[in-house]
């Protein structure tokens, strides 16, 4: 198999780039003196996660019970479900828990902690769960100060469950693009998730797991006094809206996307290629923010970044390649037709869930085929 005889469009994991990514954020976190457990939705693949746990990663999050699932079959037991616990999925958590696995659910609300206790005390189930804190007001959880925390504490622990610890995720950090922001928001992130976990010490509710993280704040954050372990996911495939939030390089994204120009539109500056949003994803993040790369980056087929490039454009299954400012009047002699390509992504995430495989290139060119899974 070589990179010429792949049918496009595909998905391209660069693997130097991908150990390289890895190894970044294990030397960080070993550094800063904390476990680190990846977030596995971005990738949803046994390989990446492999590479993530050899190099010193401990435990995995998930964004779905699939993923628990599918990475519980591989031999990976220690799993925290990041996602607030729909009363209907506590049959699925069960069943994973029955089978061995230790799987950590998640709630934010006094419901939530009731309907837990309720059918763990109906099946004779101690889960582990973790309360979600809200550092930043970005998305879920409860806020350090709100007294539903120790509320929820309590119903957890008098109700025989097992009150793990406190998670928090600075969503918001994907706000910001310069490190003066992000050094902020991951001390807020650090500062709000250890104040609840002695919030709740203090009430005599137990609190072993403090735990936190994003790839920017993970990243960025001088200290980490108080906490316990760090996640984060897309930092092992890397994107353009992280490249603007300014925690990596073009050269450092792992993920593209590979495709073949099979047509022109002279007049207008436009290569049209065969990967549309169906090959990209609709994620349109980095709109309106430092740079709008449209739906990518272009580059050459072995990776090198094709300056003022982009894919403009996208309809299903075409993909409008253009040059940024003048249109270029010799697109077609550039890039003719047969030419193949490399699309960087704005979100790794997005764009590998439009793919059943990925296409592994190691360092000598030589391409494996590493399967994902998608779905809930």
């Amino acid at each position: 198999m070589s990179l010429a005889s792949l049918p496009t469009p595909a998905a391209l994991i660069d693997i130097t780039r991908m150990e390289h990514n890895i190894a970044r954020m294990q030397q960080r976190m070993d550094a800063l003196g904390v476990r680190f457990r990846p977030h596995v939705k971005t990738t949803k693949c046994r390989e990446v996660v492999q590479a993530q746990l050899q190099a010193g990663a401990r435990g995995i999050t998930v964004s779905t019970l699939k993923e628990a699932q599918q990475f519980f079959a591989a031999g990976i037991t220690d799993i925290v479900y990041a996602v607030g616990m729909a009363p209907t999925k506590l049959g699925q958590a069960l069943a994973l828990r029955r089978q061995g696995c230790a799987l950590k659910i998640v709630a934010d609300s006094v419901a939530c902690a009731e309907a837990i206790v309720r059918f763990g005390q109906e099946h004779d189930e101690c889960f582990e769960v973790w309360i979600e804190i809200d550092v930043d007001g970005h998305r879920s959880g409860i806020a350090p100060e709100d007294a539903t925390l120790l509320s929820v504490g309590s119903i957890l622990h008098e109700g025989s469950m097992k009150l793990g610890g406190v998670i928090a995720h600075a969503g918001s950090s994907y706000d910001y693009d310069n490190d003066a922001d992000l050094v902020r928001v991951a001390e807020q992130e650090r500062a709000g998730c250890v104040h609840a976990a002695e919030q709740l010490r203090a009430a005599g509710l137990p609190c072993e797991v403090v735990s936190i993280g994003s790839t920017p704040t993970a990243l960025r954050a001088q200290q980490l006094q108080g906490i316990t372990e760090v996640r984060a996911g897309v930092y092992a495939m890397f994107d353009l809206v992280m490249h603007n939030v300014g925690v990596n390089t073009l050269d450092d994204i792992a993920l593209s996307v590979l495709t073949t120009v099979i047509g022109h539109q002279q007049e207008k500056g436009w290569a049209i290629v065969d990967a549309g949003w169906m090959a990209m994803s609709r994620d349109r993040g980095t709109q309106g923010r430092k740079q709008d790369f449209g739906y990518g980056q272009v580059c050459t087929e072995d990776g090198r970044v094709l300056e003022g490039y982009l894919m403009s454009g996208a309809n299903q299954e075409h993909g409008i390649l253009s040059r940024q400012g003048e249109a270029d009047r010799d697109i077609a002699a550039r890039l003719p037709i047969g030419t193949r390509l490399r699309i960087l992504p704005n979100h790794a995430c997005a764009t590998g869930a439009q793919y059943p495989e990925y296409h592994a290139i190691a360092g000598d060119g030589s391409i494996a085929i590493w399967p994902r899974f998608n779905g809930w």
